[in-house]
């Protein structure tokens, strides 16, 4: 176990069907990262115990009684959703399970070398999550140093990251740009990406916007990085930088370019 996950994943297995819930219970086996805190066989209930036993996982069945596994999730705050797995019958709800943001869909009956791939994606994941959780606490550290120090900035310059199993201190400067991904930033530093867990909206919102410009819903851009904005016909723009990547400028944030640039 990583040294970074300190306690096993709460896992609750919620399913109508009595077998599915025995099967995903005897695919978990004794898993030393994974511990079952309850089985639930509708949705009305789930609600109920999502919210009080704050899993980390839930092995989710996408159509119970009552309530579907999709309506279960919407009336789930947002700051209390674990990492979810749908298990459906049917193929055709992966891309509303993925549009919910779970981290995989199984099809029943759940075979044991795709229930090994999809418990190796969680524990990934939520390796992920727990080191972003410590460099959150890391940043807000940092942020109380500056202030007590008298050297508040307006501005981060320093972002810790997940890097190899350790946390690596990223100068902001580096950054050549950040693109969304989900519920997490992907930033990239030269030919290095790092996997902060942050919207794009609040990250934006701690840098500096003479240094870094929105360019797209997806992308924000180091402005010192930009070699040029290449026309693409009938208003459209890529935002070429240094090392070659490509970017398409949204019409809507032509203007913050527009104000930067010569």
């Amino acid at each position: 176990m990583s040294p970074l996950v300190s306690r096993p994943l709460r896992t609750l297995i919620i399913d109508d069907e009595p077998l599915a819930r025995e099967g995903i219970r005897m695919l978990i086996g004794s898993d030393p990262e994974l511990d079952i805190v309850a089985e639930v066989d509708n949705g009305r209930d789930a609600v109920t115990a999502i919210v009080g036993f704050r899993p980390d996982l839930v092995f989710l069945d996408v159509q119970m009684p009552e309530k579907d596994g999709l309506s279960v999730l919407r009336q789930i705050p947002v700051d209390q959703l674990p990492l979810v797995v749908f298990v459906t019958a049917f193929d055709r709800y992966a891309i509303d399970a993925f549009e919910a943001h779970a981290i995989d869909y199984l099809l029943k009956p759940v075979e044991a070398d795709r229930f090994a791939l999809t418990l190796a994606r969680v524990k990934t994941r939520f390796r992920e999550r727990q080191q972003s959780a410590f460099t959150d606490h890391l940043l807000a550290l940092m942020r109380d140093n500056e202030s007590l120090t008298g050297e508040s900035k307006t501005y981060i310059e320093r972002v810790p990251v997940p890097h190899a199993g350790k946390i690596q201190i990223v100068p902001v400067s580096s950054i050549d740009w950040a693109e969304a991904e989900d519920d997490y930033v992907r930033l990239h530093v030269g030919k290095t990406a790092h996997l902060i867990r942050k919207t794009l909206s609040a990250f934006e919102g701690e840098l500096d916007p003479k240094q870094f410009i929105r360019i797209h819903r997806s992308h924000i851009v180091n402005a010192s990085r930009i070699k040029e904005l290449r026309p693409q016909g009938q208003g459209d723009y890529f935002v070429v930088l240094a090392d070659g990547t490509q970017l398409k400028l949204s019409r809507s944030y032509k203007d913050r370019i527009a104000a930067l640039l010569p």
